[in-house]
């Protein structure tokens, strides 16, 4: 099937030509008719398949067939607001759903995008609001911003699409959403695109959409068959900078994406890879929008060889020259896995997508596999091979011992009746199959957002031990969350300032000094502070 079988327009089809398309992906021959007819949408579809063109070309459609309805056409000097309405959950992936707009609008004369987005001034977001638009793309925030004052009109919205709806309600929207589609009218057309509707993604699309048409193209067991999955085990942070080290050093490599889990680690690690003298960039959520359009920028342009990032900030990012994704920190979610390797293999090329996980990530490894109902092929580097064995028992998802029969093994603390705290684990202990320790399963100081096994730069001292560097896997007194106290060292007093016992005030105390006199008590004559004893 081609293009001109969708039923879009001469115009449309001339810049998606101009632009070096042929033939629809699955997703665009399902959803482009369906919603040229008016209908609502629930679209699943894995990333990378073209599903943003799926929605900006019908909406430019309807935008050419309203320019052509007398009754549709609009006074000048009137703010009627956007006749599309496209939602994003973060700002890359607003820019790029602004960017597909002028690429396949370019035949249009007079289209007018505006984004609206966080982290960029107002006052170019208020002119484009008050002049005549035809698309808006906006993160729900920025946008409820708008709203609230009464700049934003959407009251003449004909088309509403919600990219990554799923994302969206991770990240805590689901307000925001609510009280968007509430300014919205009733006889608007609703596209949803999520990679699930189950649970609360499910309860929204409910309520947003009228008779919707389910397409469902691609889940996200689909194997990626132009994308090589890898999985290298390291035994120490030390082990894991060598091998990432050795994968950015291989001929093959001409962009590559690296994942970390917290913003620290994506500042940190580039910082690391610059001075080893990469062309490389952080991209996270914490960095003012200027600056993130330019690291994008420079990743286009091929300024940068090696882009470190986070999952949010990944969101959008389509660049084909991008050749391996390596996973340095593991995604929160298993959902996010897909998202992170389908930055590479875009558009039909090969990809190669490198997962580097510590004993400790037998766990989300394991979920990984799970959701995508794949095995992550274990590879090795020749010189670089683990020294301690792969944990494949563990990570293999067949039956486990009983409850009862789990093997023991030290714990905090030493063992206690054949078993250390916490069902055989101490604190920071590696997670994964069998027992558990504080906290599920996995150690205290293991979390992800902001913790500590995910901070090179904290693990190393955190491993010392001793002074006042040891972190929590440092072994402690039975009571160290209590200050020991030593009372044969000052004598033990009630109330009234005397001592415990019949001796008499001014006599012999506890242990083998005199009290009182003019003895020096800590160095200094009794009675220096108003001759009340120190306790």
């Amino acid at each position: 099937m081609s293009f001109d079988t969708l039923g879009l327009g001469p115009a449309i089809l001339s810049s998606v030509q101009a632009s070096g398309y042929t033939e629809p992906t699955p997703v665009q021959t399902l959803a482009i008719p369906a919603a040229l007819a008016g209908k609502d949408l629930m679209v699943s579809s894995s990333t990378g398949s073209g599903k943003t063109a799926a929605f900006v070309l019908p909406a430019l459609q309807r935008i050419i067939e309203a320019r052509g309805d007398n009754t549709k056409r609009r006074e000048k000097g009137v703010v009627h607001g956007p006749r599309i309405l496209v939602l994003a959950p973060t700002r890359e992936l607003a820019m790029q759903v602004s960017k597909a707009c002028e690429t396949y609008g370019r035949g249009l004369a007079g289209l007018r995008v505006a984004t609206i987005v966080g982290g960029v001034p107002y006052a170019a977001q208020l002119k484009a609001l008050r002049g005549p638009l035809d698309v808006l793309i906006a993160t729900p925030g920025r946008l409820l911003d708008h709203l609230g004052s009464g700049k934003a009109v959407l009251a003449n919205v004909e088309m509403f699409v919600l990219d990554e709806a799923d994302r969206m309600l991770d990240m805590g929207f689901i307000d925001d959403i609510n009280t968007i589609a509430d300014a919205l009218p009733e006889t608007r057309q609703t596209l949803m695109f999520s990679a699930t509707f189950a649970g609360h993604v499910g309860g929204l699309a409910q309520r947003l959409t009228k008779e919707p048409q389910r397409i469902d193209i691609a889940s996200h067991t689909e194997a990626h068959a132009n994308i090589e999955q890898r999985l290298h085990w390291a035994d120490s942070v030390s082990h894991k900078n060598d091998l990432l080290d050795r994968l950015l050093t291989e001929r093959d490599v001409d962009q590559a994406v690296v994942f970390t889990s917290t913003q620290r680690d994506a500042d940190w690690l580039a910082d690391r890879l610059a001075e080893m003298g990469h062309a490389v960039a952080a991209l996270h959520g914490g960095m003012p929008q200027g600056r993130r359009n330019r690291v994008l920028q420079g990743l286009r342009q091929r300024h940068l060889r090696v882009l470190v990032a986070t999952d949010v900030a990944a969101r959008g990012i389509d660049v084909p020259t991008i050749t391996h994704v390596i996973n340095y920190g593991l995604p929160m979610k298993a959902e996010d896995y897909v998202h992170r390797i389908g930055r590479t293999g875009r558009a039909g090329r090969d990809g190669l997508a490198v997962t580097l996980a510590e004993r400790r990530d037998v766990g989300m490894i394991r979920r990984i596999e799970r959701f995508t109902t794949q095995r992550m092929p274990v590879a090795t580097i020749e010189g670089l091979e683990p020294k301690l064995p792969a944990p494949s028992a563990e990570r293999s998802g067949g039956p486990r011992e009983g409850f009862g029969q789990r093997p023991r093994r030290p714990g905090f603390g030493g063992p206690r009746d054949g078993q250390g705290f916490g069902g055989g684990r101490g604190f920071g202990g590696p997670r994964g199959g069998g027992d558990r320790g504080f906290g599920g399963d996995r150690g205290f100081g293991d979390r992800r957002e902001g913790g500590f096994a995910q901070r090179p730069f904290q693990s190393e001292a955190r491993h010392q031990g001793g002074g006042q560097q040891q972190g929590f896997d440092a072994p402690r007194d039975e009571n160290w969350f209590e200050p020991v106290r030593n009372d044969a060292q000052r004598p033990r007093r009630d109330v009234a300032g005397k001592p415990f016992g019949n001796k008499p005030h001014g006599g012999k105390g506890f242990g083998p000094k005199p009290f009182g006199g003019n003895k020096p008590f800590g160095g200094k004559p009794f009675g220096a502070r108003g001759g009340k004893p120190q306790d």
